[in-house]
């Protein structure tokens, strides 16, 4: 018998980013298949206001000291106060799409690679040049991956 674990996620979900090793697990085991479902948490491109950006530091704090995930300086101290960051679920939902039409396999990496470059390195995840650099990062061709990423966002 075969189950299915559905994951509801978004890449710039600090919740989701939390379940990461958790999913990355459940991903390794035989008999269980991984279905990714995204998420739209950012539907169009947002700059967060201070308060904002106060309570997500709050929410991450209480997500890396139940989960263990680590948060990052550039992330914490940079991006998360970076006055031109804007976050939109869009573009990194492509990626993660882009991906899998090119390798199934790939898409939890995309995933994975896109949080870890948010949440630990401090990366505008959302903008090309950061996404086709998590993409070579696990093997995509960058080439073939843009391609990938602009059919994703004109559909």
């Amino acid at each position: 018998m075969n189950a299915v674990l559905h994951y509801i996620y978004d890449p710039l979900c600090g919740w989701c980013y939390g379940a990461e090793p958790l999913v990355w697990a459940a991903s390794k085991v035989d008999g269980l298949a991984l279905r990714l479902h995204a998420g739209g948490l950012w539907p169009q491109p947002t700059r967060l206001p201070d308060h904002t950006r106060r309570y997500i530091a709050q929410a991450d704090a209480r997500v890396g000291q139940m989960s263990g995930q680590p948060y990052g300086d550039g992330y914490l101290n940079g991006l998360l106060l970076d006055a031109d960051l804007v976050l939109e679920s869009r573009p990194v939902v492509a990626a993660v799409l882009a991906a899998q039409s090119l390798d199934a396999g790939k898409a939890l990496s995309m995933l994975r690679g896109i949080q870890h470059a948010h949440y630990e390195q401090g990366k505008h995840v959302v903008r090309e040049d950061v996404l086709r650099e998590v993409a070579a990062s696990i093997g995509l061709d960058g080439a073939a991956f843009g391609k990938a990423v602009a059919s994703r966002a004109s559909s």
